[in-house]
């Protein structure tokens, strides 16, 4: 038996990436199913030939309303219940600087990132409320070392997943005592997240930036760059009912040691 035995959970954007990592960990650990909202239709396919009948594969936009909702009902209808939501969908913004935008171009950005950062776990939220208040279960949002932290992103991305951790507490609070609110702050991690269509970085991921990988290892404490199963095991603790019943409006950072990164130089053996 795991940590989540029997537990369904609904995972936004679980095709890559961590949200693909936390499938493959929930599951590990006991879960009866797994729901799953992603945008690509083409790489619903590789979802079933993985897991199966495990999991029901929703196509849609985060930012629909109506995706959302489907995505609910396909977990509920398939599985049963539903216990977790874990919102993880996002977009990053490639460092784009205030002084390269043109208005136009800064606006559609802007409602691009906040689209499916902000306004796509709120959906998220909204459609999982009633069924999770019928488990007493939990909501998991990913947010980022970004959410408190200057330096990793442009000003669109960072002030989007600071606006995460504003929403992570009002909905802790509004929910409570029916719903746990949480989230899990990864750093600098080795994850296809793509960039936004109206800077045209659409195609563009961060683990395929050049140096990214031993730049950001460089400067962690702890020396190396996490990849997203490195991240699962938070996303499970809060899942569980069992190992974290009196946490809510919690953000866990999984990113290296960020806020003291940097390593002092030490002598090497004689």
């Amino acid at each position: 038996m795991g940590w989540l035995n029997d537990d369904v959970a609904l995972v936004t954007g679980a095709n890559s990436g961590i949200g693909l990592a936390v499938v493959r960990r929930f599951l590990a650990e006991g879960a009866r199913g797994v729901g799953v909202l992603i945008r690509n239709a083409a790489q619903a396919d590789s979802m079933y030939e993985e897991f199966g009948d495990k999991v029901v594969v929703t196509v849609g936009d985060v930012r629909s309303p109506e995706s959302n909702a489907e995505a609910v009902d396909a977990t509920v209808r398939t599985f049963g219940k539903l216990d977790t939501l874990v919102g993880n969908a996002g977009v990053w913004d490639h460092f784009a600087s205030l002084r390269r935008y043109e208005g136009s171009t800064l606006k559609a950005t802007f409602e691009e990132v906040f689209g499916v950062n902000v306004l796509g776990y709120m959906l998220a939220a909204h459609a999982a409320a009633p069924a999770l208040r019928e488990t007493r279960g939990s909501m998991i949002f990913t947010l980022s070392n970004a959410s408190f932290y200057a330096g990793g992103g442009g000003p669109v991305y960072v002030a989007s997943k600071h606006a995460g951790v504003g929403l992570v507490k009002q909905l802790a609070y509004e929910l409570a005592p029916d719903i746990r609110v949480n989230a899990v702050a990864p750093g600098g991690t080795v994850t296809p997240l793509k960039g936004p269509q109206a800077l045209g970085r659409e195609n563009d991921r961060l683990s395929d930036i050049p140096g990214f990988a031993e730049t950001v290892a460089d400067a962690m404490a702890l020396g190396f760059i996490a990849r997203p199963e490195d991240h699962t095991g938070h996303y499970v603790l809060l899942a569980s009912r069992v190992n974290s019943p009196a946490t809510t409006a919690t953000v866990l950072q999984s990113d290296c040691g960020w806020e003291i990164r940097g390593r002092p130089v030490r002598k090497k053996a004689q």
